[in-house]
């Protein structure tokens, strides 16, 4: 138990100058150092170039919308307490996005479609504002500025399932590059109450088309009743801390209010108006909670092609100081994250030890630098022996370039006393 209380994010992030708060900027909104902006900006590219492949288009829309935007999507009538107020702007109230959806559909209806366009993928990694209560705030899980993995596909009754089916598929790719487990997955349902939209062959539709996705993927899961969205039922995907306490991290759902409300429609192959289904998915949720749960199950220990800082140069003493910048400088044209870390730092045992989280460390004694070498030292205490510097960088290039788990491959180690 120790050892998972010692990997909480809020204490490990800070430690590793990941991300940190100012009470001057406020609670909940939380302000993302180099390294965390770095590991940040690696998971965002990753997860465009995933959603690129899969067919995906991406948008940019405005973080405001008019308060009458929210009152069509049916947000301030069924989740208007966790909105920001309206803020006047002229004769009019704008308000903080709680959500991209309907941002999303404005951009679909902003022209005559054809069932020829779908499924429509839409993707924007984009911000939206939640007021969550300052009880419930907490480092980078509980947020009130979330920048999200959210994406809308636009599709025929017929292509629901699969759009739905496809899209827990990338969730389980990048769960797979990411290391990261799913505690379980949960069919959530609406509750008692006015939370919900008042309609019951709506809640029935699309709860049997996501019950319908789930048992084709072979998933098993757990249906709860409370925990759907106001505007229909979804497939969450769960995560554990390291404590074992729960959270929703990516979500499917299948939504026929929206399109309703928006008045979205396509024109078929029978020439006629027919109304498109709308799929809801993020692959890894906000940036903030992936991040969050990756610092906790890695222990700061990212996979080498999301470490902040992949490799970094020792010379054993100034005399090695060109042939660690020569080494560095070939590494940074590759594209890897790279530094020099020279005696200036301190001896070379307290350097080794300072970058105890870097996957890659390349040594260079007066012997390396003689014969144009470099001893890599690998994060779990691995030393494969001397190699030439260029053969080093190719190495760790390519299981940074194959997203792999292992930082070396098992065929090239060898292990050194």
């Amino acid at each position: 138990m120790r050892r998972r209380i010692m990997h909480d994010h809020r204490r490990l992030g800070r430690e590793l100058a990941l991300f940190d708060t100012d009470p001057l900027i406020g609670a909940g909104l939380p302000y993302w150092l180099p390294d965390g902006a770095t590991v940040r900006h690696v998971l965002e590219e990753y997860v465009r170039g995933l959603e690129r492949a899969a067919g995906y288009r991406h948008v940019y829309s405005p973080v405001l919308g008019k308060r009458e935007l929210y009152e069509i999507s049916g947000h301030w009538a069924h989740y208007g307490d966790d909105m920001f107020p309206p803020m006047r702007l002229g004769g009019e109230e704008v308000v903080l996005r709680p959500s991209l959806c309907p941002h999303h559909a404005l951009i679909y209806r902003s022209r005559s479609r054809s069932y020829r366009e779908l499924p429509l993928r839409i993707a924007e990694l984009g911000g939206m504002y939640r007021s969550e209560p300052s009880g419930v705030l907490g480092g980078l899980t509980r947020v009130r500025s979330i920048q999200l993995n959210d994406a809308h596909v636009f599709c025929t009754l017929q292509q629901a399932v699969q759009e739905a089916r496809g899209a827990l598929e990338l969730i389980g790719r990048a769960y797979a590059d990411l290391g990261i487990r799913a505690a379980r997955y949960r069919l959530s349902l609406p509750g008692e109450g006015g939370k919900y939209v008042a309609d019951p062959a709506l809640w029935e539709r699309a709860t049997a088309l996501l019950r319908e996705v789930l048992d084709g993927a072979g998933l098993a899961y757990d249906a709860v009743e409370g925990e759907a969205a106001f505007y229909g039922p979804k497939i969450d995907v769960q995560i554990a801390d390291p404590a074992g306490r729960e959270s929703t991290l990516s979500t499917v759902q299948i939504d026929f209010h929206q399109p309703e409300r928006f008045d979205l429609h396509y024109i078929g192959a029978d020439g006629a108006r027919h109304r498109p289904v709308m799929v809801h998915r993020s692959v890894i949720g906000s940036m903030e909670r992936a991040v969050a749960h990756l610092v906790e199950q890695h222990g700061g220990a990212f996979p080498a092609w999301l470490a902040p800082v992949q490799l970094v140069v020792l010379p054993v003493s100034e005399r090695q100081r060109p042939q660690a910048q020569a080494l560095l400088t070939r590494a940074l044209a590759r594209g890897l994250r790279a530094e020099v870390a020279g005696p200036e730092h301190g001896s070379l045992g307290a350097r080794v030890r300072a970058a105890r989280l870097v996957p890659y460390q390349a040594v260079i004694g007066e012997q390396e630098a003689t014969e144009g070498l470099a001893a890599p030292r690998l994060r779990d205490g691995t030393r494969p022996g001397a190699l030439p510097a260029e053969e080093l960088l190719r190495r760790i290039d390519a299981q940074v370039a194959a997203r792999s788990t292992a930082l070396w491959a098992p065929a090239q180690t060898r292990a050194r006393a």
